[in-house]
């Protein structure tokens, strides 16, 4: 069945490549035309080749690119040439839409080069902005809800699509093909302290029409660019160590008069500002007061029809940078720590938040993160309430981790109402194929003595045939995070079994690929009664066009 097998595995076995960032003291204009003279100082990436439909083989069509950087941004440019420029697929205009519907470029820069975690920047020949942040390789391990679109799940914990850097890009497109130009400041980015780095790097390009996608740093067929285990290295980068301080204050005015009541003409308003303060290269505090999210993208209208509450994920940006740092426990089952459990009650009313602020990024070797936030007493009747995180990880060789935290929510005018959770967390990597996930927590909530435990396992497997995982989550019946999100109450076990076979046969040229796959998903009350199932058994194909 994959007669090419030995030779991709032989590819893919070679030396992890490495790029240099070429030195510049003027900087290109970002016009998606690459003609300026200062792109020819940097060395072209080229030799991409295929992670589908025939891995390990050439990608059918020129690419080359190139990495320029001034000390205070990091330059991208992909000339990404076609012979059939009348077969580029020009995609949405939209801000993060869906890169497999065009043509597309894209990269992963793996900053503190954990293997591990990432920023990915991406474009079409439309030139759209398509960014997020990558955290354990893009392997959330969550579980989906029914119904609920890739933008609302966030993938499950492992990408944050909704994360919105500051960054350029541009694109063109002529007789020889496509071009994409970026920008990409370094205060966007976080990294650590030296003065010049080596980052992990990967660079893939889409083909819409063939099918095609191709990378620059060889990837498995079962792995995509998240798979930050297999980049590349992108040495010599000289950037800033200068501390970035950015304040946004904001003001709202109005005018009312109650002309019924003959009352006095009365100018409400309101002001407030938020902060971001570089501690490091690779800490950043974000301060608030009065925090105002009027510009935020609203959510998705849906109608819940169940007796399970609904998962929306977050969109205010105080919120999201570094957001993965927090991310512990089963993403939309038994999240431990949920952001939007702040400034928003259980109505979906907003709460005014009177401030605080974070710390996020890496210090002695680890992932932190600490927050503080103190929100006003809600309109209806919430507490005035002080919430706190405290979160520490460590990722280790091997696509291995280890982390724990701690949540609390306490009322501030009674320290008998409050909510605490510890957890701790981790993963180990044997190989290429098997993953060990893991996770145990309990809560403290006053007048519940019940089971407040809980705990997850998960066992998966992935390779060129087989895609495989299974996975047991108990959550006691007292279990309550009350700052994260839990998908049902009163406590249960899930259990969650998915089994896929994939098939290639290179003598069928119109099929791709056949993914015979079966799902098995089922919660048990803590009786051991049967509540609820899921099965599904699909015999997928895909068509070579």
């Amino acid at each position: 069945m994959f007669p090419d097998a030995a030779a991709a595995q032989g590819h893919l076995a070679a030396p992890r490549p490495t790029a240099v960032g070429a030195r510049i003291t003027s900087a290109p204009v970002i016009d998606g035309r690459l003609d300026e003279a200062v792109w020819a100082q940097a060395a072209p990436l080229t030799g991409f080749t295929q992670r589908e439909p025939l891995t390990g083989k050439p990608t059918t069509e020129r690419t080359e690119v190139r990495f320029l950087t001034d000390g205070e941004a990091l330059y991208v440019g992909a000339w990404l040439y076609d012979r059939d420029p009348a077969g580029i697929v020009p995609g949405e205009k939209v801000r993060d839409a869906a890169l497999t519907n065009s043509d597309y470029f894209a990269i992963i820069l793996d900053t503190y080069l954990d293997r591990q975690n990432g920023f990915v920047f991406a474009t079409t020949p439309s030139g759209v902005e398509y960014d997020g942040q990558v955290v354990k390789e893009g392997e959330g391990g969550g579980v989906n809800q029914t119904g609920q679109t890739r933008a609302q799940s966030g993938a499950l914990g492992g990408f944050n699509l909704n994360w919105d850097g500051t960054w350029k890009v541009a694109t063109s497109v002529d007789s020889l093909g496509w071009y994409a130009e970026f920008r990409i400041p370094f205060s966007t980015l976080r990294y650590g302290g030296a003065k010049v780095q080596a980052w992990g790097m990967n660079a893939a390009r889409s083909i819409r029409r063939r099918n095609e996608e191709s990378f620059w740093s060889p990837i498995p067929s079962q792995f995509n660019l998240y798979r930050l285990s297999r980049a590349g290295t992108l040495e010599g980068l000289e950037v800033p160590v200068k501390r970035v301080t950015t304040v946004t204050p904001y003001v709202l005015g109005s005018i009312k008069r109650d002309f019924v009541l003959g009352h006095e003409v009365e100018y409400p308003r309101e002001f407030g500002a938020d902060a971001k303060i570089g501690v490091s290269p690779s800490l950043t505090l974000d301060l608030t007061y009065n925090t105002d999210f009027a510009q935020v993208e609203v959510d998705e209208v849906r109608t819940n029809l169940t007796r399970f509450p609904l998962f929306f994920p977050e969109k205010r940006p105080f919120f999201l940078e570094n957001a993965g740092v927090f991310s512990a426990g089963t993403p939309q089952a038994v999240d431990f720590f949920f952001t939007r459990k702040i400034g928003i009650d259980g109505l979906g009313q907003p709460v005014p938040i009177l401030g605080g602020g974070r710390l996020t990024g890496r210090l002695g070797g680890m992932s932190v993160g600490a927050l503080e936030i103190v929100t006003d007493r809600g309109t209806g009747g919430q507490h005035p309430t002080s919430y706190s995180v405290g979160r520490a990880s460590k990722e280790f060789k091997g696509r291995s981790r280890f982390g724990a935290i701690v949540v609390q929510r306490i009322a501030t005018d009674s320290g008998a109402d409050h909510n605490r959770t510890y957890g701790v967390d981790g993963r180990v990597g044997f190989g290429d194929d098997w993953t060990f996930d893991w996770w145990g927590a309990m809560t403290e909530t006053p007048g519940r003595s019940g089971n407040d435990r809980g705990y997850s396992v998960r066992l998966a497997q992935s390779n060129r045939v087989w895609n495989n995982s299974v996975r047991v989550v108990g959550v006691g019946a007292d279990f309550n995070p009350e700052v994260g999100f839990l998908n049902r109450f009163g406590g249960y076990q899930f259990v969650e079994t998915q089994i896929t076979r994939f098939f290639r046969d290179p003598s069928k040229k119109w099929l791709r690929y056949y993914l015979p796959h079966l799902t098995y998903r089922g919660y048990y009350n803590p009786d051991g009664f049967y509540s609820s199932g899921f099965v599904h058994i699909d015999p997928e194909m895909e068509f070579t066009n």
